[in-house]
């Protein structure tokens, strides 16, 4: 299928390593140039490296950390300086750390609310004119599926997630009228160096091995497997295609049908 989002520009954030950087090779796969964002400057220089080297679409890379107060500004004048304005914004931020409910300080709660969803949508705010002129865009932000399904020992992150999925859908019934899109994607079980951390520490909060930590997960998925950030990144590449034109305000669901909700 073709995507039609060839030369299309796109940005990326926390695309050093993870999803995130799974989506921006997905991206660039299918001709888009891709603007690959996070705080590893080592890392984005080689994703751009690689990207390029494959020839089928760019790769540009800025250094910018969410929990900056200055992230909105740095990023915004990036993309107008390198791009001139934006086609495709996908907001990914990294995961906050395990802990219960007790654990979740006021500073804590503060510090997290501002990386994961206050500058997601203030970013989104700044490029959307360049969206709504151009009278075509979409915007993908990656949640979790602890946004429907919460989920053990991540209490952070299944009290903010949930914040950005009525943010996304309000977006999505606001800007439809200009060709834009605002879906929120939500990876289950994906294979990254976030997924190891989080069964490592469940191992040690059990007393279990990692070992049968993954297996009690992989069981309890229909597909029996974790999912591969190739699937994972192939969903985000078409909810940001041109065929995808007609699906916003979305919940889309990447967990081999983990979740037991409808």
């Amino acid at each position: 299928m073709d995507l039609g989002i060839k030369g299309k520009r796109a940005l990326v954030l926390a695309s050093s390593r993870g999803l995130g950087h799974g989506i921006a090779v997905a991206l660039a796969r299918e001709g888009a140039h891709v603007l690959l964002c996070g705080r590893s400057g080592e890392a984005l220089e080689a994703n751009c490296r690689a990207i390029n080297a494959e020839g089928k679409g760019k790769a540009d890379w800025i250094w910018a950390d969410l929990s900056d107060e200055t992230f909105v500004e740095i990023v915004a004048a990036a993309v107008r300086d390198m791009f001139g304005g934006i086609d495709i914004l996908v907001n990914n931020t990294g995961g906050p750390t395990p802990g219960t409910t007790q654990d979740m300080t006021p500073e804590k709660l503060e510090a997290y609310f501002f990386s994961m969803v206050l500058r997601v949508i203030a970013l989104t705010n700044a490029l959307l004119p360049s969206m709504k002129e151009q009278g075509w865009g979409r915007i993908l932000t990656v949640a979790s599926s602890g946004v429907i399904e919460p989920i053990a020992n991540l209490a952070l992150s299944n009290t903010l997630r949930p914040a950005l999925a009525g943010w996304s859908k309000t977006v999505a019934t606001e800007i439809g009228r200009f060709g834009i899109t605002s879906n929120l994607l939500l990876p289950g079980s994906i294979l990254t160096g976030r997924l190891d951390d989080l069964d490592g520490a469940a191992a040690k909060r059990t007393g279990k091995s990692l070992d049968d930590i993954r297996t009690a997960k992989e069981a309890a998925i229909p597909v029996g497997r974790y999912g591969t950030v190739e699937e994972f990144a192939a969903t985000a590449a078409f909810l940001c295609s041109q065929p995808a034109s007609y699906i916003t305000g979305s919940l889309v669901r990447c967990d081999g049908g983990a979740a037991r909700s409808v």
